[in-house]
């Protein structure tokens, strides 16, 4: 992991950019983990159908919103972001679940 500089102490453009780009090679790595509970998720369901859970979806974005708030960021922002994960994430899921021979 790479030490950056805080955001209230960059002077220069190439400090912003290399704390962005190492912020973003964190957020992949992090998606990357998510995805593999995903994958587990997929593994230890049973059935098909539990692949999609509304509301479990509605509780990952709200809580995902939540936290945006108090962080002080746009919990809409976070909302879109979110509806799009989660269903990429279900999306993913099903083709785990499909893959896996389940009797």
């Amino acid at each position: 992991m790479t030490e950056i500089v805080n955001p209230a102490d960059c002077r220069t453009m190439p400090e912003i950019r290399a704390g962005i780009d190492e912020l973003d090679r964190r957020i992949v790595a992090l998606l990357a983990e998510r995805m593999r509970y995903i994958e587990a998720a997929a593994r230890v369901k049973e059935t098909r159908g539990t692949v999609r859970d509304e509301w479990r979806k509605a509780d990952v974005i709200e809580k995902a919103q939540a936290t945006a708030r108090s962080e002080k960021l746009d919990d809409g922002l976070v909302a879109d972001l979110y509806e799009l994960l989660v269903e990429r994430s279900i999306a993913h899921e099903f083709v785990v679940f499909d893959a896996l021979e389940k009797t």
